[in-house]
């Protein structure tokens, strides 16, 4: 191999590693490419589940980790930076295989009815979500919706692809706990008041 190709070849390993510490910087969270070229926003969700729970008990749930002292249990998922009356600034930790994203986000709460998150450091650049929380006779519906955005064209729309399936996939694993702890707590406020009763 004659000089000049080894030089190639030492080029293309060079920008392949490059390529690929980018890649893991990115799926970290820990570089953010925002350069509003290409941008290209698709739709989060919606996505609808009913919880067997009143409104304000499930909110109470999403909030209270956020607003109070998040319980340890939350501590590898979790970490509140700030927090002010209604709204914190909190990192929130999701693995990905073997590599930890870590997502630095806004949360602004409206009790009791909506939950506003806004992406301020993440795989991608934008997104935008809403949990909307409706009474009904059997308890609560609960509705997520949101956008995300990438640059580059069909580049970005590729990526957002991808990162739209994590983050929807992450979603659902919270709000399949946020319904269970909140029709436990239902259920357990039920039983609560029937014995109450019965020993009136």
């Amino acid at each position: 191999m004659g000089p000049v190709a080894a030089k190639g070849l030492l080029v293309v390993a060079a920008l392949g590693g490059l390529g690929v510490g980018l890649y893991a910087l990115l799926v970290r969270g820990s570089l953010t490419v925002d350069v509003g070229i290409g941008r290209r926003v698709r739709r989060l969700g919606p996505l609808t589940w009913h919880i067997a729970a009143p409104r304000e008990l499930v909110f109470e749930v999403i909030s209270a980790p956020y607003l109070r002292r998040a319980p340890r249990a939350l501590a590898s998922k979790l970490r509140v930076l700030e927090r002010g009356e209604n709204m914190v600034l909190a990192e929130h930790f999701t693995h990905v295989g073997p590599v930890v994203t870590t997502t630095l986000e806004t949360i602004r709460f409206e009790p009791p009815d909506r939950v506003h998150f806004r992406l301020v450091r993440g795989p991608v650049p934008y997104v935008a979500e809403e949990f909307h929380l409706r009474e009904t006779p059997e308890g609560t519906e609960f509705v997520y919706s949101g956008e995300l955005g990438t640059d580059f064209w069909g580049l970005g729309r590729g990526w957002g692809a991808l990162v739209a399936r994590r983050w929807e996939a992450t979603v659902c694993d919270s709000l399949t706990a946020i319904k269970a702890e909140a029709e436990r707590r239902a259920a357990h406020r039920t039983s609560r008041l029937s014995r109450s009763v019965e020993t009136a």
